[in-house]
């Protein structure tokens, strides 16, 4: 699998960045953040990837506030990565703010990273 050159950090949002302290101290590191795929045609990148695993998390804020992600364009944009995703063998965990409060997005985690051999 080719493995493409990241981007630098471009700042994680405070979600992503509580759902990775969580990861790691539930011993579920190994991910690498901002994953690129479908490269060089597109430059979509994954919040978070166990690339090996093709195990995606994509964070979703801004649900209940109109944010991009629930918006026309940026919704379509959003279901057309996520179909590609798929095609390209990728299983894709969509978690918002609650999931990652009440740990429900850490087990998610934990529970494909089994299904995929981990």
């Amino acid at each position: 699998m080719k493995v493409w050159p990241q981007p630098p950090n471009l700042g994680k949002s405070k979600l992503e960045a509580i759902l990775i302290n969580r990861l790691e101290r539930s011993g579920l590191g190994g991910f690498v953040t901002q994953h690129r795929f479908a490269m060089p045609a597109r430059r979509w990148a994954f919040d978070l990837a166990y690339v090996y695993q093709l195990a995606a998390v994509e964070v979703e804020g801004g649900g209940w506030v109109g944010g991009r992600h629930v918006r026309g364009g940026g919704f379509a944009k959003d279901l057309e990565k996520y179909a590609e995703a798929a095609c390209r063998g990728w299983l894709v965990l969509r978690v918002d703010a609650a999931m990652i409060e009440d740990g429900r997005a850490v087990e998610y985690v934990r529970r494909i990273l089994k299904l995929r051999g981990e």
